[in-house]
């Protein structure tokens, strides 16, 4: 399945509604849930010890859900690639929910849905279903609701580099929502 080349603004609300599928599939293997397990610290037995977890009922050790999450902004990429935009960052997610244990060596893959592009101050905030499969499985491993925000490109210097109203309020975005997470 190839890769779906999107352009623009105009090309991501033309998707609305449509499902994207990434290719080709992401091998999780041992050393991606080790590197994950030393960046988080979450070195539980079930995940980086394969003797011990060997004897579980997984019968091998298993993915962190969070590093199966991590996966959606690879995948997506994976699924689409947006041209003539700015940057993307990931605004937030919705409906988290881990259905079924990832192993070791296992593949995953997700499908995409996209439920809305609506317009931000600063861009364009695209919702997304996301069903994460692994081979083999009827099932999906994880659904989440993801939402990312895309950017405009930068103005070239012809168009004056100076920061526009739309930054300006990205900034008080971004401002408030630090105080929200430190309780003021």
């Amino acid at each position: 399945m190839a890769v779906k080349i999107v352009r623009g603004f105009s090309g991501l609300r033309a998707l609305v509604g449509s499902e994207l599928v990434s290719a080709p599939w992401l091998r999780v293997d041992q050393r991606r849930i080790d590197a994950f397990a030393a960046c988080t610290d979450d070195r539980q037995w079930i995940h980086v010890d394969p003797v011990r977890a060997a004897k579980s009922s997984y019968g091998s050790t298993i993915a962190h859900g969070y590093l199966v999450l991590s996966l959606v902004p690879a995948l997506w990429h994976r699924a689409c690639s947006i041209r003539e935009m700015g940057s993307v960052l990931n605004y937030g997610l919705d409906r988290v929910r881990f259905l079924a244990p990832v192993r070791s060596g296992a593949r995953v893959r997700a499908r995409f849905t996209i439920a809305s592009v609506r317009a931000a101050a600063s861009g364009l905030r695209v919702a997304l279903h996301v069903a994460i499969e692994a081979f083999g499985s009827e099932e999906p491993v994880c659904v989440v609701d993801a939402i990312f925000l895309y950017r405009a490109p930068a103005p070239t210097s012809e168009q004056g580099a100076g920061p526009s109203g739309a930054d300006r309020r990205s900034t008080g975005a971004l401002r408030r929502a630090r105080r929200f997470a430190n309780g003021a």
